[in-house]
């Protein structure tokens, strides 16, 4: 069994007592000794090396200094309050500034005392000056931490206000690694440790937080990322092995309805991808056990056209069908694409929202249980214990990572034999995160285009170049075409976007005037009918620009509209902007993107704006935007409540990601259940790791 020492509430670790603990708690999600000694450095200094204050470049990174604290003020008051001291050497003076946590620093750093400084250097005014630098007295530098390589903690103002700087929890380690005295159970199997030279796992612990070397860290974080990554895919593959023993619907027969669709009514030809989707679909269905298939496709590569023959499948074979949607714009939308498509197969179809009457409801109702409705489209109401099918068959899911594992699960409860589940998204993911993410559904992909379709060309513009663009917009209205405009939204600034909107939204209409041009607007402060209204009159041609903020990112098909200016554009992530790109490019007609931005830009705006010119391939874009925001930050995976890595990146640690599914893949192929005498401890810690993170009853 793992060791119930490092399930000790923190606590109870020298040194932190109930306030620190209620800290570590909030700001870090420390609770316990696990917590803590997984809790990995970010980076490491190498003490040995310092800069003379002369010496300082202005293209240098992070710079280590000692200098003599000289003199240090306050200038400013309340929120503008900044603190500056000014530190000297044998060559020179430099200012450091801090804006946040002033009244604590203030205390902290006593006059004519020695100081190591580490951080970026700032060029101001002529000057060098380095903004909230990490800061310890020399005669407080740690010793005996192991070697030259001082490990650096992520920390906030408020665990800093209480004394837990990097250097503070860097003695909660000393302290922790003196409590535990070496008493750090192996669980890695011998054989995989053996075949990956793995370091064992007392060993790595220690060298992460106080490395010999770099060679002795090196080895120390592989094995510790390899641990991380593996323990996951053990979860992922053992969810999938249970599902796949799940029994599910054999839709034996493709009738009347499948092949009346697929020859007289498909409005055009598959493409090789969306038959090779189907063939997958159609071997899932027949296998008597449930399908679960992740399906992903760029935006307008047809997913619709496949989830529709999946649910043909299943009325040929007595079953209902129900087609969830994340808004009701997507839902009404997908109603009104199916209902023209079965029309002449005189199926029933219908649509169930929030909006939904009573009287209507009450309809439906009647009408699934008697069998009577064959395919319901809607939004979350379709979770609703009240709404009953006679006989589900097959779930399809639009943009799943939209609804949450406990909304999705309820669907599973609607039939005693649990129904098809196919899950859409039109957000390309790459490849490793999709190994962690969804390693427990079976994944297809569209990954071509229907022919006839033009690449989106797609410009960056600056504000300085609104009226080239502004003129641009009335070419192509002449032309018939119609035009978005959207702006940002943000959570944390809904205030100022409204206000960006607003304004944009005037300027439009003193650009474009009435009555020659019409314009609409939705956001997200509109009713519901009055969106609809706005949404309408767009779809029906009365209008030719829509100014909006991204609610239309996902689901609106207006094959007329050719143009796309996207505003403050580097506010937006890379996958948002390609999302919105897809909105337009789905008629005939060469349709354009225009990115506007300000002038200045960080780096990683830059490169989110120059993907977004060179590339429309989608699966392209999701790399990048992986190694630019990393996973957690990628859409979708916050409700994932897997990708709580600490060590491991999924962006550059795919070959040991690789090797851990691997490993994990063939333990389980020899030993499903974990009984052989080996894999006991491996078992062990896997029931006290699941605890730890919880039921992860996740089904797709």
């Amino acid at each position: 069994m793992q060791d119930n020492q490092l399930l000790t509430p923190i606590e109870y670790l020298k040194g932190v007592g109930p306030a620190r603990a209620d800290l570590l708690k909030k700001e870090l999600g420390i609770f316990t000794f696990s917590d803590l000694l997984s809790f990995y450095p970010f980076r490491y200094i190498d003490r040995t090396k310092f800069h003379k204050i002369n010496e300082i470049d202005q293209n240098a990174a992070y710079i280590q200094l000692k200098g003599r604290l000289i003199n240090m003020r306050t200038e400013g008051a309340r929120r503008s309050k900044r603190l500056i001291a000014q530190v000297a050497d044998d060559t020179g003076k430099i200012e450091l500034i801090w804006f946040r946590g002033v009244t604590w620093m203030a205390k902290y750093l006593q006059p004519n005392e020695e100081y190591i400084i580490f951080g970026k250097p700032n060029y101001f005014k002529g000057r060098y000056n380095i903004p909230h630098p990490e800061i310890e007295p020399v005669k407080d530098e740690l010793q005996n931490v192991g070697s030259n390589l001082q490990p650096v903690y992520h920390s906030t103002e408020k665990l800093k206000s209480r004394g837990l700087t990097s250097r503070g929890i860097m003695k909660l380690q000393q302290q922790l690694h003196l409590k535990l005295n070496g008493q750090i159970n192996e669980f890695i199997p011998p054989i995989i440790a053996n075949k990956y030279k793995l370091l064992n796992r007392k060993e790595s612990f220690c060298a992460i937080h106080f490395p010999e070397d770099l060679k002795v860290l090196k080895k120390a974080q592989a094995r510790l990322k390899f641990e991380e990554l593996f323990l996951i895919q053990l979860r992922i593959l053992k969810l999938k092995l249970n599902r796949d023993k799940l029994k599910g619907h054999v839709f034996e027969n493709l009738g009347d309805n499948f092949y009346k669709f697929y020859n007289e009514i498909l409005p055009f030809e598959l493409t090789t991808a969306q038959k090779k989707v189907l063939k997958e679909i159609r071997k899932d269905v027949l296998s008597g056990t449930q399908m679960n298939r992740l399906l992903q496709g760029d935006v307008g590569s047809g997913k619709t056209i496949v989830a529709l023959m999946s649910i043909l499948q299943a009325i040929d074979n007595g079953y209902q069908a129900c087609f969830m949607a994340p808004t009701e714009i997507l839902a009404n939308q997908h109603l009104e694409s199916i209902y023209e498509l079965v029309k002449p197969l005189e199926l029933k179809v219908e649509l169930l929202t929030g909006s939904s009457k009573t009287t209507k409801r009450r309809d439906i109702d009647e009408q699934l249980l008697s069998g009577e409705l064959n395919i319901l489209i809607g939004t979350h109401a379709l979770i609703e214990d009240k709404v009953q099918f006679k006989n589900l068959g097959i779930v399809i899911i639009d943009e799943q990572h939209r609804f949450g594992v406990e909304q999705r699960a309820k669907m599973w409860k609607k039939n005693t034999i649990a129904p098809h589940v196919l899950v859409m998204t039109a957000t390309p993911i790459p490849r490793t995160l999709a190994m962690t993410l969804y390693g427990d559904l079976d994944v297809s992909v569209i990954d071509e285009l229907p022919p006839g379709r033009k690449t989106v060309k797609t410009i960056h513009r600056f504000d300085s170049h609104r009226l080239r663009a502004f003129g641009f917009m009335k070419e192509q209205i002449k032309l018939g075409r119609q035009v978005y405009v959207v702006y940002p939204l943000i959570k944390e600034s809904e205030t100022l976007d409204y206000k960006d909107l607003m304004d944009g939204y005037e300027s439009i209409c003193r650009t474009f005037q009435m009555p020659e041009y019409q314009v609409s607007i939705v956001h997200g402060q509109m009713k519901s009918a009055d969106k609809d209204y706005e949404m309408q009159r767009f779809v029906k041609k009365e209008t030719q620009i829509m100014v909006a903020t991204s609610v239309i990112e996902v689901g609106v098909n207006i094959p007329n509209a050719s143009v796309m200016i996207i505003e403050s554009a580097e506010r937006f992530g890379l996958s948002q902007l390609h999302q919105l790109r897809g909105r337009v490019g789905r008629g005939a007609d060469q349709s354009y993107c225009i990115l506007m931005s300000g002038n200045k830009l960080s780096n990683d705006a830059l490169a989110r704006l120059r993907t977004m010119v060179d590339t429309n391939d989608g699966f392209e874009i999701a790399e990048v935007d992986l190694k630019l925001r990393g996973p957690g930050d990628l859409e979708g995976t916050q409700q994932s409540g897997i990708l709580d890595l600490r060590i491991a990146d999924l962006a550059r640690d795919t070959p040991i990601l690789i090797e851990a599914r691997y490993s994990a893949s063939e333990l389980l192929n020899s030993d499903p259940d974990l009984n052989n005498t080996e894999n006991l401890l491996l078992k062990n810690h896997l029931t006290d790791y699941n605890k730890r993170k919880g039921n992860w009853s996740r089904i797709s």
